[in-house]
C-alpha cells in the first residue's frame, strides 16, 4: 500500500473511536492495551485500535483515529530504518490485504500484515534526555538503570550520550522492570544482546535526527525485536510512535521541567488533576480532552510527514 500523505491520513480519520475489532474470519490470538493480533496462518494481522490506556488501565473512551495515526507513523518509520535493520512487514501490504479479503479501508489503514517471529524477552528502551523515571532515579542515586551520570544534571537535560536501558517484558497486568546489561545478556544471550543494544541506539539516533528536522525532540523511545528461524534480528511491533516514544516540540523545550509532549501525557495530567485513584474502572474523558489528545497525535504525524 503506498504511503499516504498527512492530509490523506487526516481525511480518513473516523468520527467515532474504533475500540474493538469484530467480524474478522481469523482467530484472535492476543489482545493488548491497543493492538489486536489475528492469526492468518502463514502470517499475523496486527490491528491498532483507538483504545487509550493510562496508568496501565484501559480507559472507557478511545481517541478517534488514534490507531490509524500510530500505524501510519510506524509504516513511515519502517520505511526509513531498513538501512539499519529489517522489519517484520511482509512486502506489498496492499496485495496481502487483497489476497486475504481485507477490504475495509479503515481496517487496512490501522493494520499491518507481518511475519511470524519469536519476540525477544526484553523491551529495548533508549533515553537521550534525563526525564521521567530516569530523572527520578538520578535524583536519588546519580544513576539511571545502572549508568552513573555526571553530577549537576537538571531535569530534561540532554544526556552526554544515549543510554540503553532495557526492561523485562512483564506478563499482562504487571509492570516491566529495569534490567542491567548482565541481566539482559542472560535473557537473550550475550552476542544477541550486544547487537540489540547497538541497533537500538542506532535507531534512536536516526529517529532523533529526523525528529529534529521536523521541529521535534525525541527524548526517549522503546523498541521491540524478534528473531526468525535463522536467528536474524528483526524490528517488530510499532516503531517511534507517540505511544512508544516521548516527543517534545523543539520550540517549547526547556530544562527544570517535563516539557509538553505529543502523547497521552495530556490525558494522564487530566486524570491526576481529578484525583482518580488509578484503579478500574477509569472515569470517562470529557469531549474536549479527547479532541485535544487526538490533535497531539495528529500534529506529531503532520510534523514527521510534512
Amino acid at each position: 500500500m503506498p504511503m499516504l500523505s498527512a492530509a490523506e491520513i487526516t481525511a480518513t480519520l473516523p468520527a467515532q473511536a474504533r475500540t474493538t475489532i469484530e467480524g474478522l474470519p481469523f482467530p484472535r490470538i492476543a489482545s493488548g492495551k491497543v493492538r489486536e493480533i489475528f492469526d492468518l496462518g502463514d502470517a499475523l494481522l496486527l490491528v491498532a485500535t483507538d483504545r487509550l490506556s493510562a496508568f496501565d488501565v484501559i480507559l472507557p473512551d478511545g481517541i478517534p483515529g488514534k490507531g490509524i495515526l500510530l500505524n501510519q507513523i510506524s509504516l513511515w518509520w519502517f520505511e526509513r530504518t531498513t538501512g539499519i535493520i529489517g522489519n517484520h512487514l511482509l512486502p506489498d501490504q496492499a496485495g496481502e490485504f487483497a489476497r486475504r479479503g481485507i477490504t475495509d479501508r479503515d481496517l487496512q489503514l490501522r493494520s499491518m500484515i507481518v511475519r511470524k517471529l519469536k519476540p525477544l524477552a526484553i523491551e529495548c528502551v533508549v533515553r537521550g534526555y534525563l526525564v521521567g523515571s530516569g530523572w527520578s532515579s538520578y535524583k536519588k542515586s546519580g544513576e539511571v538503570c545502572g549508568h552513573v551520570l555526571p553530577a549537576g544534571l537538571r531535569q530534561a537535560d540532554k544526556l552526554p550520550s544515549p543510554l540503553f536501558t532495557p526492561t523485562t517484558k512483564a506478563p499482562k497486568g504487571e509492570h516491566d522492570a529495569p534490567i542491567n546489561d548482565a541481566q539482559g545478556a542472560a535473557a537473550v544471550g550475550a552476542a544477541l544482546y550486544e547487537k540489540v543494544k547497538a541497533t537500538s541506539i542506532a535507531l534512536y539516533s536516526l529517529g532523533h535526527d529526523a525528529a529534529a528536522k521536523a521541529g521535534m525532540i525525541l527524548a526517549d523511545t522503546k523498541f521491540e525485536f524478534g528473531t526468525d528461524a535463522a536467528g536474524n534480528l528483526i524490528l517488530i511491533d510499532e516503531v517511534l510512535t507517540p505511544d512508544s516514544s516521548r516527543y517534545w516540540p523543539a520550540d517549547e523545550y526547556r530544562v527544570d521541567c517535563s516539557p509538553p509532549s505529543y502523547d497521552k501525557q495530556f490525558v494522564r495530567d487530566h486524570l491526576l488533576a481529578i484525583n482518580w485513584d488509578q484503579t478500574p474502572p477509569a472515569p470517562a474523558l470529557p469531549a474536549d480532552i479527547i479532541r485535544r489528545t487526538q490533535e497531539k497525535y495528529l500534529q506529531a504525524l503532520r510534523n514527521l510527514l510534512g
